[in-house]
């Protein structure tokens, strides 16, 4: 059989209950590319509760590569961007914090990571977000040259404080 000759378009769209069994495996793709499988406690009925219950606490947009192959029409899922609404009160506004960037190894370097990143700025700048923000693993170099190129500026004056499990307890309790 002939490999298909139409061209692969690009789209990104808001990810629905429908996708949340991609997008789990997308982020087990994350997570393995992080070398954190070992922190992963995802599955399609805890994502789908937490990103399309009664009250969400993440949207994300899902990067697809579409073709049409002799009348056959394919997609498949390249990449992800999962985001939240926080809240900055020196600026009492709302912002957008994206949680997770990710494109599949084998599609990087094509402009799908900056699409995702634009479409989520989009969705900041349409809700008025006083700030987009997201952390980067200080061993990727390739991803801190990528945010600066697009005019992101990493900040090494803060730091990540993380509480889990028996410690939230502890703190609680105490």
């Amino acid at each position: 059989m002939a490999p298909c000759a139409q061209a692969i378009k690009l789209e990104i769209r808001p990810a629905t209950v429908f996708d949340t069994e991609i997008l789990v495996d997308l982020v087990k793709q994350l997570a393995q590319y992080e070398k954190l499988e070992h922190q992963l406690e995802i599955s399609v009925p805890k994502l789908a509760a937490e990103m399309f219950g009664s009250r969400p606490a993440a949207e994300a947009v899902i990067a697809w590569e579409c073709q049409d192959c002799q009348g056959k029409p394919q997609e498949t899922a390249v990449g992800f961007a999962m985001y939240f609404t926080n809240f900055s009160t020196f600026l009492s506004r709302r912002g957008l914090f994206l949680e997770d960037l990710f494109v599949v190894p084998s599609r990087r370097g094509l402009g799908y990571g900056k699409a995702l990143i634009q479409t989520v700025a989009k969705i900041a700048q349409q809700r008025n977000a006083g700030r987009f923000e997201w952390i980067v693993l200080d061993w990727n170099e390739s991803a801190i040259q990528f945010y600066a190129s697009l005019g992101a500026q990493v900040l090494p004056e803060w730091r990540i404080i993380r509480v889990t499990g028996d410690a939230i307890r502890q703190i609680a309790e105490s």
